[in-house]
């Protein structure tokens, strides 16, 4: 793999794991097993570890969870809620206890806090002098939601300490949830109301929680443990964690009797069986075990990594295994164009849960498990929430055998084709810009600060836009009207339950529809770049639109530029260049840019094609760019100087007699006999000619072009985007990653690991001054 495939799968994977963080601790909905996001978070883990320069600001390796709702206030945590690490095998379990010896200098066994981990929600208690004052869920670990009359509806939780010195401050961290007879209680009561059953303990506890109205949480009968603590303020911290646990208990807080002290990698082993032979008789819902050093001056010397603590180890219980039968093989579209093959499967109980769909991930595999329409397969209810298909038992495979299974071509939800990348798992939905399924994300990204920059145009009216009809492509932004945003947020209430209190008082706020039509507006002019970035192209981002609209100018020319000319452009591989022109070529995604125009939206700054393209349009450097196995530049150059052009290679019936190998010209053979490869020839010649006849005759350069700038940290008067600017204005190039191309790197304050990259590779270091004198100087 190359730099940019490690860049590309480092960023892919960040967006994915932070899709499914969102689904799991916002929406309550996981979409993906646990045994397989841990496989992902891994795999994420180890590559920022080799290449730390792209590590992305927003990878899930430093953070925990997800953002809060928006429906509740926001609370800050004083000490962060970090996750732990988790262990699966007797070996991860070793080796969590080798590592705290080696970490303490530890000759003996090490003492150790075991406790059960429970499947519920975490949530920090604020008592300030004993009394109650705020509860807040876990939200990313630095934020959560505030849910305090939600909270006090919980009857095993205290208002008040029962001591009579109570701390000053003292955050609790525990865990809500359901008792499994409260839970089957509430369920009978849904069905005798005609009404959706929950489906686990966990899903109820948290959606129980997050109800606006805290007579709802009332009567769900949720339940508490105690098991870590925050900040704590006028008073000493206890010596131990089971200390701590037993000081809770004095306070009135309830604390689970499964908890007990241990010694060594033994003990741990121990308890872990115990706990795992009485799960069944619990009378709650549990995922595993916690393990943690018992002393707290042990955990202080261990310390944390980004996400978790070093001395705490979450030791997961296998997942639940069960027979079934599969009745079809349908495909799901994400949000973001993903297409996953579902089993659709009679029903069967696994992990406490009647399961009756199970992921299969993507289509290598099913093709990898075979598994196939009518097959006997053992589902596993992985991580305890998300089942999947773990194999076929073939034994059963009805006679003749099913036909093997194919994913689609098209699009079930819009008929657009499918594609799939080179290297790449999963296959997406090509029509980004119309189907529905990607709708809401494609509407979000169009709008972002770095692209439409619509201000004001937030996820929360995005949802409610689509959900009620007035948006279905992007285009559809710009004919709202003030009706139309007014009846938006009237049937939105209505659906909430809430009634304004300007309605209430019998007027209708418009200033803020006022301000986001005037926003839409301003937006229709953005740069070539913004615009280009805004489509949500695969693989585009600022970088590569910046390339397309500097180096091909129109939107109009890059509309139709084929794949083998995108190739030649600097910084624009194989993949993207595919991605790109798979995007316009798409007739949907066509019928969606049109409409967008039509609406009076056009992008700004347009101008003619760069006159460095005289050098890439080169028609060596085009014939080996077709993508055409074994046909490379010195073999085009041989063609080339037998002056064969792109025109007249479309036309040769055979091509032995150019002196070629025999298996380039057995290739370029069966590239040609693929239909719409020699008339897509012929229009890239026609193409070439017409560029080169309207290009200027040199281009225009700029004191600083040929030089390479990436800029770090946070500057003293500059935002990056303006610096970024300053240097492209002079010729220069900014960069993401130091690379031993990289001529100055600019530091700002918090500069991190680009900083240290440079310093390793001697690249030149400017800070904001030096950057305005090297501007100035040139």
């Amino acid at each position: 793999m190359t730099e940019v495939d490690y860049k590309a799968r480092i960023e892919s994977l960040s967006a994915e794991l932070n899709k499914h963080l969102h689904a799991y601790h916002v929406e309550d909905a996981p979409t993906i097993p646990d045994a397989e996001y841990d496989k992902l978070f891994v795999e994420l883990q180890k590559l920022e570890e080799a290449h730390p320069q792209f590590a992305l600001p927003d990878s899930p390796t430093k953070r925990v969870g997800a953002a809060p709702l928006p429906q509740f206030d926001q609370v800050t945590h004083t000490v962060p809620m970090l996750s732990l690490n988790n262990g699966f095998t007797d070996e991860d379990i070793e080796n969590f206890d080798r590592r705290v010896r080696e970490g303490l200098d530890a000759v003996a066994a090490v003492e150790y806090a075991a406790e059960v981990k429970y499947d519920g929600l975490a949530i920090n208690l604020r008592y300030e002098n004993g009394l109650l004052v705020q509860a807040a869920t876990r939200g990313d670990g630095y934020t959560g939601e505030d849910v305090t009359a939600n909270i006090r509806t919980i009857r095993t939780i205290p208002l008040r300490l029962l001591t009579a010195t109570p701390p000053a401050v003292l955050d609790v961290r525990g865990e809500v949830l359901m008792f499994k007879s409260d839970f089957e209680a509430m369920n009978a009561r849904q069905r005798e109301a005609g009404q959706k059953e929950f489906v686990n303990p966990r899903n109820a506890a948290a959606g129980s929680l997050r109800q606006l109205d805290s007579r709802i949480t009332a009567s769900r009968n949720l339940s508490f443990f105690a098991y870590g603590v925050g900040a704590l303020e006028g008073a000493e911290m206890p010596l131990s964690h089971s200390a701590l646990l037993d000081w809770y208990r004095t306070m009135g807080l309830p604390v689970a009797k499964e908890g007990a002290v241990v010694r060594g990698y033994d003990g741990l082993m121990a308890y872990y069986k115990q706990i795992g032979e009485a799960r069944p008789t619990m009378p709650y819902e549990i995922d595993g075990v916690v393990y943690k050093a018992n002393l707290l001056q042990d955990q202080r010397t261990l310390g944390f990594v980004s996400r978790a603590p070093r001395f705490a180890l979450a030791h997961k219980f296998p997942a639940e295994e069960a027979l079934t039968t599969v009745l079809a093989i349908e495909v799901q579209v994400g949000r973001t164009g993903a297409i996953t093959p579902v089993a659709r499967l009679a029903s069967v109980f696994v992990g406490g849960v009647n399961v009756t769909n199970a992921t299969l991930h993507n289509e290598d595999e099913v093709r990898r498990k075979d598994v196939r329409i009518g097959d006997t397969v053992i589902v596993r209810r992985a991580g305890d929430v998300i089942p999947e298909v773990l194999s076929v038992v073939l034994e059963r495979r009805l006679s003749p055998e099913p036909e093997a299974y194919v994913l689609p071509k098209t699009c079930p939800v819009c008929g657009s084709h499918v594609v799939r990348e080179e290297g790449e798992a999963i296959a997406r939905c090509s029509g980004g810009l119309f189907c529905s399924a990607q709708r809401k994300e494609a509407i979000r990204h169009f709008a972002g600060r770095r692209m439409m920059d619509i201000e004001g145009l937030g996820d929360r009216y995005i949802d409610n836009l689509v959900e009620h009809g007035q948006v279905q492509r992007v285009a559809d932004l710009y004919a709202l009207k003030l009706e139309d945003l007014l009846e938006m947020k009237r049937l939105a209430d209505e659906r909430e339950g809430t009634t304004p209190e300007t309605v209430a008082q019998g007027k209708i706020a418009t200033k803020w529809a006022d301000n986001l039509l005037e926003a839409i507006a301003a937006s229709k002019n953005p740069p070539l770049e913004r615009m280009l970035f805004a489509l949500g192209i695969r693989h585009v981002g600022e970088s590569t639109a910046k390339t397309l609209a500097e180096w091909l100018g129109r939107f109009d020319l890059i509309r139709r530029v084929p794949a083998a000319l995108l190739r030649v452009l600097p910084d624009i591989g194989g993949i993207v260049a595919e991605s790109i022109a798979d995007f316009f070529a798409e007739p949907k995604n066509q019928e969606a840019i049109d409409a967008l125009l039509a609406a009076g939206v056009a992008p700004a700054g347009e101008h003619p094609p760069s006159a460095k393209l005289r050098e890439k349009l080169d028609t060596v450097k085009l014939m080996a760019a077709l993508g055409i196995p074994k046909l490379t530049e010195p073999r085009s150059k041989q063609l080339v100087e037998q002056e064969v052009t792109l025109e007249v290679l479309a036309h040769l019936p055979v091509f032995t007699v150019f002196g070629l190998p025999a298996g380039v010209a057995e290739a370029l053979e069966t590239w040609m006999a693929e239909p719409g490869h020699r008339e897509q020839l012929i229009a890239l010649d026609q193409l070439r000619k017409d560029l080169l006849a309207q290009l200027p005759e040199q281009a225009a350069e700029g004191p600083l072009t040929g030089k390479t700038f990436v800029l770090t940290g946070t500057l003293p008067n500059l935002s990056r985007d303006q610096a970024g600017a300053m240097i492209e204005a002079q010729g220069g190039k900014v960069s993401g990653s130091v690379s031993k191309k990289t001529h100055y790197l600019v530091a700002g304050a918090d500069a991190g690991s680009k900083l240290a990259k440079a310093q390793e590779l001697e690249v030149t270091i400017l800070d904001e001054a030096g950057l305005l004198a090297l501007l100035e100087a040139s």
